[in-house]
């Protein structure tokens, strides 16, 4: 990357003597996702995520290294390889701005020479599944971004990819539209035991519809596992929320020695997931309590953390 210094001296010397520095998107990524996972990538702005995806997408090279994505090389760009898989990125328009969805349809039909009967029974089948037939044929521009979003997943799944890249699909949506493409994607995911790579910052995506999750940061991964296992090695707490009667007794929450918050009626404790057994019944016996939970740390909080954590160790220019 070069350097592009400010005022008008330093723009003309620039021309000359340019200043330029090397920047490592991603570096020494080493990961294997097997058919019909759906992965989810997850990484603060700047990790390398669309990196990622452009690169087994086919859609740049990287300077070293090596990737195989259903036995093909992506960045040969092979028609073979081509048609067996599809990249939805939420920022990003793949329909026709100002032409109706159905005609990207059927331009997506052709492109993908795709028989007609297959084409009108996987096109009715996914606009069934989303409702959005009554928007076929309004022109793109006019549609909400949600319902936008639904009709990029349809012209992406046509072809019936075997294998699905998605770049941040929920982002700007609301929590409607959100669920919405949980259930759709969780649905066609399943009954086509399509392998999806996901990428997003919502949470909520994860637990609907991943079981594996890859956390990249600075263009490595940091974690790779099971959603389960990345609360149980990140956190050694649990959060204990009590609903009481009245007032709590503040000295009492400070001998106990744990964190805690306080909002109104409701304390709100961080505890030792291996003390809890021992201390919540010492915290019913005090308290007149209406009712408890107990809960593990949220997965946003647990991630947020991670990127913290991680923060001071970027590279200058580390980039998406």
């Amino acid at each position: 990357m070069y350097d592009k210094p400010e005022g008008l001296f330093s723009s003309i010397s620039g021309l000359f003597h340019r200043t330029s520095r090397v920047v490592e998107a991603l570096k020494g990524v080493d990961l294997t996702v097997e058919k019909g996972e759906f992965v989810a990538l997850l990484g603060p702005n700047g990790a390398g995520k669309t990196t990622f995806l452009k690169l087994l997408s086919g859609i740049i090279t990287p300077t070293r290294g090596e990737a195989r994505v259903l036995g093909a090389v992506p960045w040969q760009r092979t028609d073979d390889f081509r048609r067996r898989f599809a990249l939805v990125m939420g920022q990003r328009n793949q329909l026709w701005w100002d032409l109706p969805a159905a005609e990207s349809f059927r331009l997506h039909k052709e492109i993908y020479r795709l028989e007609p009967a297959r084409f009108e029974r996987t096109r009715d089948e996914l606009v069934d599944l989303l409702g959005v037939r009554k928007l076929l044929l309004q022109p793109v521009r006019d549609l909400s971004l949600g319902e936008r979003m639904k009709l990029e997943l349809v012209a992406a799944l046509l072809h019936e990819p075997e294998v699905l890249f998605l770049d941040e699909p929920t982002i700007g949506l609301d929590v409607v539209a959100q669920h919405s493409l949980h259930r759709f994607l969780a649905k066609v995911q399943a009954e086509r035991q399509m392998t999806v790579v996901l990428t997003t910052h919502y949470m909520k995506d994860v637990a609907a519809l991943c079981k594996r999750v890859v956390v990249i940061t600075h263009g490595s991964i940091l974690y790779d596992g099971s959603l389960e296992q990345i609360v149980d090695r990140f956190t050694s707490h649990k959060i204990v929320t009590l609903d009481l009667d009245g007032p709590p007794a503040e000295e009492r929450l400070k001998r106990l020695g744990f964190p805690y918050e306080i909002r109104g009626p409701q304390v709100i404790l961080r505890i030792d997931r291996t003390r809890i057994a021992d201390v919540l019944p010492e915290i019913l016996r005090g308290e007149s309590v209406r009712d408890v939970s107990v809960e593990d740390v949220p997965l946003e909080e647990i991630v947020a953390e991670l990127f913290r954590s991680e923060a001071g160790q970027a590279p200058a220019g580390s980039q998406r």
